[in-house]
């Protein structure tokens, strides 16, 4: 049977997702505001960034009104899509508790992170090191559909090292044991990180291995890398991740949408847009401080060397960043020669 469009609509344990290419969950980042940009690019899906499941079960007052915050927004784009909630850690009571809490905030689906393999949080047998513990990992995913009643998604990596198949296992486990109702899967080990070919002909195993869809990942930082990992690996939906950052537009082009980059007014647009949510999520203060790390993502998009990023990083406050890109902006030609 032929494989679907991108475009076309799926679901995970019965909730229906309008299309097939989904904002993947980014540590830090994927908070309500990109991921409502995503979705403003069209993405069918987007998944919030890691959030501890102790911190939620501890009441953490930012926990609970930062990092669980589903914006109405997010649901107000037609056609409507679900919002997924990324959770971590490695105590099953802890996990049906937190989960629990995130769908009372109104998360559709409940997704575990036990892929990530950034040692602070490897360190405490969460994220992937629960590779290494396939009963534990089982029972972590029980624990939250238990305690969410939502669908529940598990993001894994391949495997701890290089030729290390152990997600493989581990993937079939949580579906068959742990009803986890989709994988996403990022077809490197945690050991490389984001470095190296992806392992596309492992996600096309898994891919006919599994009852359940699985998210590919990894490595899909252009349409055309999209669409022939797509169709290599048969999976039933993408997740963007590093790729559109800066370039949310990547969601359209994939989609089939648009052609071409940005212009250089879609940028500046884009950028000042981020300021703004920013602002009304974190007050001008802290949401200067907290943009530092988006500015070169959209920086780039119009060549600007490292002095001119450094600039921005030093900026005083917001209004001065926004004098410098509109500065950096005026001094550069459009990339399509538009938008002035």
């Amino acid at each position: 049977m032929a494989q679907a469009p991108l475009s076309d609509p799926f679901d995970i344990g019965g909730v229906v997702i309008p299309n097939r290419v989904l904002l993947a969950p980014l540590a830090g980042i994927g908070n309500w505001f990109v991921r409502l940009q995503a979705r403003r690019h069209g993405a069918g899906m987007a998944y919030s960034e890691m959030v501890s499941s102790f911190a939620i079960h501890h009441r953490n007052e930012k926990t609970l009104t930062e990092l669980l915050h589903i914006d109405p927004r997010e649901r107000a784009i037609a056609p409507a899509g679900p919002v997924a909630i990324q959770l971590f850690g490695q105590d099953p009571e802890i996990m049906r508790s937190a989960a629990a809490t995130a769908a009372e905030r109104g998360a559709d689906i409940i997704d575990l992170n036990m892929g990530c393999p950034v040692p602070k949080v490897f360190r405490t047998g969460a994220g992937a090191a629960l590779l290494r513990d396939p009963d534990l990992a089982v029972a972590v995913a029980r624990a939250a559909a238990e305690g969410g009643g939502v669908p529940v998604t598990v993001k894994l990596r391949s495997g701890l090292r290089a030729g290390d198949d152990s997600g493989v296992e581990l993937a079939r486990r949580l579906v068959e044991d742990g009803g986890v109702a989709a994988i996403g899967f990022h077809p490197r080990s945690a050991q490389v990180q984001h470095k190296g070919v992806p392992d596309y002909e492992l996600a096309a195993r898994l891919v006919e291995e599994l009852p359940v869809p699985v998210v590919l990942s990894g490595g899909l930082s252009d349409e055309q890398r999209v669409w022939a990992a797509y169709e290599q690996t048969g999976a039933a939906a993408v997740m963007l991740a590093r790729g559109q950052l800066g370039d949310p537009w990547l969601f359209e082009r994939v989609l089939g949408r648009r052609e071409g980059p940005a212009t250089r007014a879609e940028i500046v647009a884009e950028l000042e847009w981020i300021m703004d949510c920013a602002i009304e999520h974190l007050g001008v203060d802290r949401a200067g401080r907290y943009l530092r790390k988006f500015y070169p993502w959209y920086l780039t998009q119009f060549g600007c060397s490292k002095a001119e990023q450094q600039a921005f990083q030093a900026a005083e406050g917001l209004a001065a960043a926004r004098e410098l890109l509109h500065a950096v902006a005026v001094a550069r030609i459009d990339p399509v020669g538009a938008g002035a």
